[in-house]
């Protein structure tokens, strides 16, 4: 099935490079409009030129530079492409015997890679089913013309391997060389050798050749500018990144062995491939040591996987593969793009973002399939129903597998899980689907690592943490040890805290809260131990607005100038702490998910904020709200100005009030930076949160060896 003609392809290519469509014409590129067949091909060149006016001027020489710029994005992809053509000539040829067509000795079957670096030439041998000359005149003189499908409808029964679909692999041989030849036989019977040969314009000579061996030869004579691929070790890096699992062996050179001081070649054949991988087996013949050494070959530098799926599905699309659950901690970023795309054995690609859903990219390993559709270049994937298909599909095996795990293998699950956690909530975060599976098999882990599911949590904690409004509190912290006075404090009030020290905790937290009814997260120091789980409404000091317009005030006046606070009074008890400091739940939950690229980041940009708890029943601070009444006079009382007032004594009344009220604050900050205890019991609170630095630090440590030598020494 025939695409773009000839005529076809120069006129777009003219348009592309002369009338400044910067790559695309009508919203396609050129290598996006190679791989149209048939009608689409046609359909789409003359609704182009129905848009275009003026005459075109096309010349036939510039089909090699459209080649070297459009075809393929990096040079070395020619070996893959050289390669797949080879291994197709050798999977038709067996094909053909299969069916009984051919009944002579096939040989040995092998794809052969010579090199010489002297001379510059890259050969790649076949003895596959070879070409006739009316078939190299269809196959190679007509661009875009692959014999794939056609091969493919009449054998279908016999192969479904073929890798070629486009007919322009042969021509990335012109991207690095100046010259190429074919020299080829075909398997017919009677048939006679034919050589191809072309210098890199739309001239070429094709004459009878003394070929005696069924197959094909293809010569590359290397350019000059692109010498770094007539090198041994190149085209050995090449084999090794694309070939190394093509299914008929692909030989180079011989194998080496080390003597007299170097190494030298061998008699025996240097096979770079694994003709049979492992994804290519069935799971009933294999054993996990299999997986484990087949994951090394892959990651020869990673930490051992978790675990291990092996995709097998024939229908509705064709996908095999392997995955594995690597050790992902936080390391988001560094472990993507591991899972390796194969197209019958013949590596494509590493990134596979537009086949498996974004958090899957966090697992390793390979993923075979002939019905993911390619563009030409195999580089970039096509909107397709089935990549949806397969990219349910392989949620769906990765949440099967994970459920399977959490059913039978709780204990294992359990041990891995600090390695597992980050990657499942990231699923879930960001898979709706995954999420409502991953519901039953996600684990919550307590301070006292001890491990729960949602449900199993629910239940242990519904006696003690349901709140006077009937809401289950789930009460979780980030840091055990910074936080564990706030944890202490919650255990001895009979409840239970969870530990969430996953970077992706924020988001994950206000997840289960939205999915969950009647259900929110309280971390531990948000607020007073009474006031995370409130049983019934509680008894507030009486103050009125000026005297708690005093308490801010004081304790403003001995806290760092860098953050902003809240001061609010409380009944806490006798027995608790003066200060408390808390944040509240709502800011630093969303500033957290701020700083992790949440999409709010003007809660990132907004200074942070605490709360300054003041137990108005510790005896400390009825000492110092006593010393204050003794010490500090109450603002002066002015009246407001009456209503008729002219403007310029409602203003005069002002100043006054505001007068008064500055005198007022200066004797309260005089207060407050005098009173010792003050400071003192501030300071502790401030070092219980990590906040006392520096200069405070200091004058800290200073005070209370101050305090505990005048203690002593009384």
């Amino acid at each position: 099935m025939t695409t773009l003609t000839i005529c076809q392809f120069f006129t777009l290519e003219h348009i592309l490079t002369s009338q400044g469509h910067a790559g695309r014409i009508n919203g396609m590129s050129l290598s996006d409009m190679l791989f149209l067949s048939g009608n689409q091909a046609n359909n789409k060149y003359q609704n182009i030129m129905s848009e275009i006016k003026g005459t075109i001027g096309v010349t036939t020489e510039n089909i090699f530079p459209v080649i070297k710029k459009f075809l393929y994005s990096d040079h070395e992809i020619f070996m893959r492409e050289l390669v797949a053509n080879a291994v197709d000539a050798i999977q038709k040829m067996k094909a053909l015997a299969a069916s009984g067509e051919y009944k002579a000795e096939l040989g040995e079957l092998a794809v052969r890679i010579e090199l010489d670096e002297k001379e510059k030439t890259l050969k790649v041998i076949d003895n596959g089913i070879g070409m006739t000359s009316e078939e190299v005149d269809k196959y190679i003189n007509q661009i875009a013309f692959s014999s794939a499908g056609e091969f493919l409808e009449k054998y279908k029964d016999q192969l479904s391997s073929i890798i070629g679909h486009f007919g322009l692999g042969f021509y990335s041989a012109f991207m690095v060389s100046k010259k190429v030849t074919i020299e080829t036989l075909s398997w017919k019977d009677g048939a006679k050798g034919v050589k191809w040969s072309c210098g890199g314009s739309p001239e070429y000579q094709m004459e009878d050749c003394d070929k005696a061996d069924r197959g094909t030869v293809i010569t590359l004579y290397i350019d000059d500018e692109e010498s770094e691929f007539a090198t041994k070790g190149r085209i050995q890096t090449l084999l090794d990144k694309y070939c190394k699992f093509m299914p008929v062996p692909v030989i180079f050179g011989k194998e080496q062995e080390w003597k007299d001081g170097k190494y030298v070649d061998t008699d025996k054949d240097n096979v770079i491939n694994k003709t049979e991988p492992l994804w290519t087996r069935k799971p009933s013949e294999l054993k996990d040591e299999d997986y484990m050494s087949f994951y090394r070959a892959l990651y020869p530098m990673q930490d051992e996987p978790l675990f291990h799926i092996h995709l097998n599905v024939d229908y509705p699309f064709h996908l095999t593969g392997i995955l594995y659950f690597p050790k992902i901690k936080d390391k988001i970023e560094i472990t993507r793009n591991k899972i390796q795309l194969y197209c019958n054995q013949m590596f494509v690609t590493d990134s596979v973002d537009n086949i498996v859903p974004d958090f899957l990219t966090l697992l390793h390993g390979v993923i075979d399939s002939p019905d993911i559709p390619l563009n030409v270049s195999r580089s970039y994937l096509q909107s397709d129903a089935n990549v949806k298909k397969i990219s349910g599909y392989i949620t769906k095996k990765v949440a099967d597998r994970l459920e399977e795990i959490f059913k039978n293998e709780r204990e294992a699950l359990e041990k891995k899980w600090d390695n597992l956690k980050l990657f499942i909530e990231y699923g879930m975060l960001s898979d709706e689907k995954f999420m409502e599976r991953a519901m039953k098999f996600c684990l919550l882990k307590n301070t006292d690592n001890k491990y729960f599911s949602i449900d199993e949590y629910k239940k242990a904690i519904e006696t003690e943490q349901t709140d006077k409004d009937k809401k289950l509190v789930f009460l979780y912290a980030t840091d055990p040890e910074a936080q564990y006075t706030y944890i202490e404090a919650a255990k001895s009030k009979g409840y239970d805290v969870l530990l969430m020290d996953c970077q992706l905790d924020s988001h994950f937290v206000n997840l289960l809260e939205s999915k969950m009814e009647n259900t929110r997260f309280s971390r531990v120091d948000s607020d007073s131990v009474d006031n995370l789980i409130p049983k019934e409404e509680k008894v507030k000091p009486e103050m009125n607005e000026n005297e708690k317009e005093d308490l801010n005030s004081i304790f403003k006046a001995v806290l760092p100038k860098e953050n902003q606070y809240y001061v609010q009074a409380d009944n806490l008890g006798e027995n608790a702490m003066p200060i408390l400091i808390t944040q509240s739940e709502f800011m630093r939950r969303y500033r957290e998910m701020s700083a992790l690229g949440g999409g709010m980041n003007f809660y990132g940009e907004m200074p942070a904020s605490y709360n300054i708890i003041v137990n108005m029943q510790n005896p400390l601070i009825m000492k110092i709200v006593n010393a204050k009444l003794a010490e500090v006079k109450p603002a002066e009382a002015i009246a407001d100005a009456p209503s008729d007032a002219s403007d310029e004594k409602k203003k005069e009344i002002a100043d006054l009030k505001e007068a008064a009220r500055s005198a007022h604050e200066a004797d309260l900050k005089a207060f407050a930076e005098k009173n010792e205890i003050l400071k003192q019991i501030t300071d502790l609170a401030l070092l219980a949160n990590g906040m006392l630095k520096g200069k405070d630090l200091n004058d800290f440590i200073t005070r209370s060896a101050k305090v505990v030598s005048d203690a002593y020494l009384k």
